[in-house]
C-alpha cells in the first residue's frame, strides 16, 4: 500500500517521538514542528499528503491555524488532536472542514486508523470490493445459469449493476473486465431467456408472466393512486436501473424508498410502443384496432407519441377510476420551470403524471455531439452526467415541492438504453423502420436469423402491421442493425452509442420505484 508525506503540530512534539517513530515504521514519512507559524511555512514548501494538529498551542493556536493551512492547500486533510472536550470547540473545527479529531491523550493505533480512513479509505474499500466480488463471481455465474422467471433475472441485474457501481474506482482493471465479461455472458442469456419466453408472456400461456408495460398501470400504479390521497408518476425516458442508483442519494433526504423493483418492457423497447402501451393499457396491436386514428405505425408520418393523456384517461375510465388527473409532458428545459411556476395544478390533482424525455435527449446528444461523447465515454461517465444533471434540474427542485405536499412518488421508464458496439448488417426496402436496434418492413433480409429475434408474424406478439407482409427483427444485447450500403461510416457514427428498441437487460428490466415523503 501506498503510504504518505505527514505533517505532525505539536508544542509538546519531543514528547510524541514514539508515536511518530511507530508511524515511521508503518511507512510514513513524518516531518514535525511546534508551532503554527512554523507549520503554514512547511505547508506552503512541502507536499503533505495529512496534517496532524494541536488544537492548545501557546503563540498560534490550532484553531487560529488552520485557516492558514487551508488558504495554502485547500484539499489538504488536517486531523485536529485537543485536550478540550468542550463542544463549542468541537463545533468551530468541525465547522473549519477538519477531517477528523482526536481528544487527548491519543494512543498510536487511533492516530493510525484516522490516518487510514483520511489517506487510504478509497483504496481499502475498493481492495475490499474486488475480493469480495471475487467470492461472489461463482455465484452470481449459478444463479445465471439456474435463472427460470424474470425476477430471477431481476436479481441478477440488480446484482450485476450494484457491483459495477462498486467497482467503478477499483484501480484492478482486471476485475473490470471480469466484471464486464460476466455482464456480457449474462446479457447473452437473458436474450435466449426471452426468446424463449416472450411469446407466451404476451399471450399469457405462463403463470409467472412478469408485470409489463400494457399490465404496469392496472397492477402496480393504479393500487398505489388508490391507497395514497396524492399520487405523482415520473416517467423518465431511457432510465435505467444503474442511474437510478446515481440519482438515489440525492433523494435521501426527502423521501423514503417503499419499493424499489422492476417491470418487464414490451418490445420493440420504443418509446412509441412501450409508453403508449403503458397509457393505453394495451398491447399496441389492440391500440390499431381499438383507437386507428390516434397509432401511427413506423413508416407513417407524423408524432408517434401524441396521446398519451387520451389513452390514460380512457384506462382510468376502462378500470372504473375517476381521479382528478393532471398530465404534462416536460421535453424542453422551459417546460420544467413552467410547470413549477404552475405547481398548483399538480398540487389539486390526485393522481398527477409527468413525463420526463432529458434522458431521451441526452442520449441522442451523445450520438450526435462530439463533446457529449467524450463526456460520456462509458456507462460510468453517463451515470455521472446523469447525476451532475439530476442535482441541478427542475426535477429535482419538482421532487422537493412534491415531497413538502406529500405526495406519494412513482418513478419508472418506458425503457431503458443500452451501449451498442457490434453491428448486424441486414437489407430492407425505403419504408423499413430506421430505429437502430429493430427493425419491422415488408422486405427484411440479409441478416443471420440465430443472430437476431425475428417475428415474421407479428400479430403472435400483438404488434400491428405496416403492410400484410411486414416482420420485426430485434437485435440482442448490445448489436446493431446496418445497412449493407455505406455500413463503414454508418458503423464509425454509432458505434459505442446509446441506442433502445431490442433486447437487453439494461432495455427489458425497468426500474419501478415508489418514494414516501419524509415526515
Amino acid at each position: 500500500m501506498n503510504t504518505g508525506k505527514i505533517l505532525w503540530v505539536d508544542d509538546e512534539v519531543e514528547l510524541l517521538k514514539p508515536h511518530i517513530f511507530f508511524l515511521q515504521e508503518k511507512g510514513y514519512e513524518v516531518d514535525s514542528c511546534n508551532n503554527g507559524y512554523d507549520a503554514i511555512e512547511l505547508v506552503q514548501e512541502n507536499p503533505y499528503d495529512l496534517v496532524i494538529l494541536d488544537e492548545m498551542m501557546p503563540g498560534m493556536t490550532g484553531l487560529e491555524t488552520l485557516p492558514h493551512i487551508k488558504d495554502a492547500r485547500p484539499s489538504l486533510p488536517v486531523i485536529m488532536v485537543t485536550k478540550s472536550e468542550e463542544e463549542h470547540i468541537m463545533d468551530k473545527a468541525i465547522g473549519s472542514k477538519i477531517a477528523d479529531y482526536i481528544i487527548k491523550p491519543v494512543n498510536p493505533n487511533q492516530v493510525l486508523l484516522s490516518i487510514k480512513k483520511n489517506l487510504h479509505s478509497r483504496q481499502l474499500e475498493t481492495e475490499q470490493a474486488t475480493a469480495d466480488y471475487r467470492a461472489e463471481f461463482g455465484r452470481i455465474a449459478m444463479a445465471v445459469s439456474d435463472a427460470k422467471n424474470f425476477a430471477d433475472w431481476c436479481s441478477i441485474y440488480r446484482k450485476l449493476v450494484s457491483w459495477e457501481i462498486e467497482l467503478t474506482d477499483s484501480a484492478d482493471q482486471s476485475i473490470r473486465e471480469v466484471l464486464a465479461y460476466q455482464k456480457e455472458e449474462a446479457g447473452n442469456e437473458f436474450s435466449k431467456f426471452v426468446r424463449r419466453n416472450y411469446s407466451n408472456w404476451i399471450n399469457r400461456k405462463e403463470d409467472d408472466t412478469p408485470i409489463m408495460s400494457h399490465t404496469l398501470m392496472r397492477n402496480r400504479i393504479f393500487p398505489v393512486v388508490d391507497t395514497n390521497q396524492k399520487t405523482t408518476l415520473l416517467l423518465i425516458d431511457n432510465f435505467r436501473y444503474d442511474q437510478w442508483r446515481a440519482i438515489s442519494s440525492a433523494l435521501s433526504g426527502l423521501y423514503d424508498i417503499l419499493t424499489e423493483d422492476f417491470y418487464c418492457a414490451i418490445l420493440p423497447t420504443a418509446t412509441q410502443y412501450a409508453r403508449n402501451a403503458i397509457f393505453a393499457g394495451l398491447m399496441p396491436l389492440a391500440i390499431d384496432k381499438l383507437m386507428p386514428n390516434l397509432w401511427l405505425n413506423d413508416n407513417e408520418e407524423g408524432g408517434k407519441n401524441q396521446y398519451e393523456e387520451d389513452f390514460l384517461r380512457r384506462q382510468m375510465q376502462s378500470t372504473g377510476r375517476n381521479y382528478k388527473l393532471s398530465f404534462d409532458k416536460l421535453i424542453r428545459p422551459e417546460a420544467g420551470r413552467k410547470l413549477i411556476d404552475n405547481i398548483n395544478k399538480v398540487y389539486e390533482a390526485d393522481f398527477s403524471v409527468i413525463v420526463y424525455n432529458f434522458l431521451d435527449i441526452l442520449s441522442h446528444a451523445r450520438t450526435e455531439t462530439e463533446i457529449i461523447r467524450e463526456l460520456t465515454e462509458d456507462e460510468a461517465a453517463f451515470r455521472s452526467l446523469t447525476r451532475s444533471w439530476f442535482e441541478h434540474s427542475d426535477l429535482l427542485t419538482l421532487m422537493r415541492l412534491l415531497a413538502e405536499k406529500g405526495h406519494t412518488v412513482i418513478i419508472t421508464s418506458d425503457h431503458g438504453t443500452i451501449r451498442v458496439d457490434n453491428p448486424i448488417k441486414i437489407i430492407g426496402d425505403r419504408d423499413t423502420s430506421s430505429n437502430l436496434r429493430y427493425k419491422t418492413g415488408r422486405s427484411l433480409n440479409g441478416y443471420n436469423s440465430k443472430e437476431v429475434y425475428e417475428i415474421t408474424r407479428p400479430e403472435e406478439i400483438q404488434l400491428p402491421k405496416s403492410n400484410i407482409s411486414s416482420s420485426y427483427v430485434f437485435a440482442y444485447n448490445r448489436d446493431f442493425f446496418v445497412y449493407h450500403n455505406n455500413s463503414n461510416q454508418f458503423i464509425k457514427y454509432y458505434k459505442h452509442t446509446f441506442q433502445h428498441g431490442g433486447i437487453s437487460m439494461e432495455e427489458m428490466i425497468v426500474p419501478y420505484i415508489v418514494l414516501r415523503p419524509k415526515s
